[in-house]
């Protein structure tokens, strides 16, 4: 009995010890069966990545995308299959989720020359060679992961790199653009492992592209050797608690600092680094390959090439090359991704894509694609897709798509659809089925209409109307021709059209006219409320009619009208009402277009 329960165990324990395997297993080491026969070679990619469950990371530009292939393999491993479907010209990295492809058509080595070990020294010097041609490759990158140390060859290949400390063993690597990747291992018996050795340990953390060196800032505070080092190492990434530095060529983790995302960060002039999980703070510079988060503070300007989640504060400048949630303080602030949370800046705040929250600024906000907050600007605000929420601007505001929110201006108004609310001195919409509020409102595809009319007061008025059915604006001009009866008359309004068919609809308008009677010296004002019946005769001619509510406020005296004008303007039978003269009457006239 104790016998089969100890074979039960040993069974069960040789099942987890498989089952761990399995789940452990390296992508390249993954086995797959494909068939097929004249397929373009990034559906063959994607069908081995289904196989494999695993994901492809490469650049467009590595291979022609509609090149066709044929390939039947069996139960065989991604790395041999890649090997066949590339002719051995494209390196593999790989990490928990995805291989990297890179084009590495050469193939070089490593050559130790001189192995130095001391008590808590061990030395290394030697050369990189090109397998094919036997000569010594240049601006390679030679480093050794763990310890975080790095050279780069000289133009005879050279390279020297030091390690303090008790270690068992040293593993270099070597890298560079268009080679394959090869390992060097040396023990403490001074052991060398052949060209093409795998590292056991895969590479962790995210791949990032080197996106800071293709910047004209990245290549301005980053030094030659170590733009070389991340064109030659891009994704590997290590973890440490802290690093200091004076430049981004002097740092604790010299020319490694590109490839360790750090808890503490402190750069006295300025820091290059991976990325920051925790606080970073610089004199004048931060610049990161990869994400940041929590607190990044600089006294010049922050340039991070993956997301920020947390705060970012620059005295002069912020850049993400990503996503940002989270807080930007700075004179201006760009993010090439979506942004969500406050973005506050002296004179601008830029978004490239989706913007979620609050933008202040003492110049211009631009959110070029979707925007659910509130801009504010002392000059202006810009979105390009969508607005869900409010503009507020001293000068004017854009959106270049629909306008769901408001849109509260000092001037001018633009959205190309508006079915929100505009509130400026000159709103302007391509369509609009929401409500403009100003002096003039310009709808392109809704009223532009030229009304003629007379009334019981002044027999000739010439109003223009823009705007909408929700609320259009009134520009009026009238004038009494009758001789010793003159009156002239300018003013403005609002009006909204209730629609009950296809020819008939009913207006609602309020004006305030400032009356001319000969003189300046006083203020008489007109104030008439109107209901008018609308007939359509046909596209382009309305005619109308309807009851009026006027009211007088006038500070003039008694007989003060000029000689020529009408001296008396109120009619007998109206009505005193706070003071001032109030009365019904009537208007009617035809409008067209």
């Amino acid at each position: 009995m104790k016998t089969k329960l100890i074979i039960a165990l040993l069974l069960l324990n040789g099942l987890c010890y498989a089952q761990m395997a399995a789940n452990f297993q390296s992508n390249l080491s993954k086995r797959v069966t494909i068939d097929v026969k004249a397929n373009k070679i990034s559906e063959v990619l994607k069908k081995i990545s289904n196989a494999g469950r695993f994901y492809f990371a490469y650049n467009g530009a590595l291979f022609q995308q509609d090149s066709i292939v044929n390939l039947h393999v069996k139960n065989t491993p991604v790395r041999d299959v890649l090997d066949q479907l590339f002719e051995g010209k494209v390196d593999y990295r790989e990490n928990a989720e995805y291989i990297i492809l890179r084009y590495a058509v050469n193939h070089f080595t490593i050559e130790a020359e001189s192995i130095v070990t001391a008590e808590n020294l061990y030395a290394i010097t030697g050369h990189v060679i090109d397998i094919q041609t036997g000569k010594r490759v240049k601006n390679a990158s030679v480093y050794e992961k763990r310890l975080l140390q790095s050279s780069i060859t000289d133009e005879e290949g050279f390279f020297s790199l030091k390690f303090k400390g008790e270690h068992k063993s040293i593993i270099l690597t070597a890298s560079r653009e268009t080679y394959r990747d090869t390992a060097l291992v040396f023990l403490s018996s001074i052991n060398v492992r052949p060209e093409g050795y795998n590292d056991p340990d895969k590479e962790k953390g995210a791949f990032f592209d080197n996106v800071l060196d293709n910047l004209r800032i990245g290549r301005w505070f980053a030094s030659s050797k170590q733009r070389i080092q991340n064109m030659n190492v891009p994704s590997f990434l290590a973890n440490t608690p802290f690093q200091a530095s004076l430049t981004p060529g002097l740092s604790s983790h010299g020319g490694m600092s590109a490839s360790v995302v750090n808890k503490f960060s402190l750069n006295v002039l300025g820091g290059y680094t991976a990325g920051v999980d925790g606080f970073e703070m610089a004199g004048i510079f931060n610049l990161n390959k990869g994400d940041v988060g929590v607190v990044q503070v600089a006294g010049g300007f922050n340039v991070v090439g993956g997301d920020v989640r947390g705060f970012q504060v620059s005295g002069v400048y912020n850049e993400v090359r990503k996503n940002v949630v989270g807080v930007q303080v700075s004179t201006l602030n760009k993010v090439n991704g979506t942004a969500e949370g406050f973005q506050i800046s002296a004179v601008a705040n830029l978004v490239d894509k989706d913007f979620k929250g609050v933008q202040v600024t003492g110049l211009i906000n631009v959110g070029k694609e979707d925007i659910a907050g509130v801009q504010v600007a002392a000059f202006g605000n810009v979105g390009a897709k969508l607005m869900n929420g409010v503009q507020v601007a001293g000068i004017g505001n854009s959106v270049q798509g629909t306008l769901r929110g408001m849109q509260i201006s000092g001037i001018f108004n633009y959205a190309k659809k508006n079915i929100g609310f505009q509130i400026g001195l000159i709103n302007v919409a391509d369509t609009s089925t929401g409500v403009s509020l100003g002096l003039l409102n310009i709808v392109r595809t809704g009223y532009h209409k030229i009304s003629l009319s007379g009334n019981e007061l002044i027999n000739v008025n010439v109003a223009l109307k823009t705007g909408n059915a929700n609320l259009y604006t009134i520009f009026l001009l009238g004038k009494n021709f009758v001789d010793h009866e003159r009156i002239d008359t300018f003013g403005l309004g609002f009006g909204h059209d209730f629609f009950a068919g296809k020819r008939l609809s009913v207006g609602a308008e309020a004006t305030a006219q400032q009356l001319y009677l000969g003189n300046w010296d006083y203020a008489n004002i007109l104030t008439k409320f109107q209901t008018n019946l609308q007939i359509r005769i046909f596209k382009g001619l309305n005619v109308y009619g309807g009851p009026t509510l006027n009211y007088y406020i006038s500070d003039a005296p008694e007989a003060s009208n000029a000689k020529g004008y009408k001296q008396q303007i109120t009619p007998s039978g109206s009505k005193t009402i706070a003071g001032h003269k109030a009365w019904f009457g009537w208007n009617a006239g035809i409008t067209i277009f």
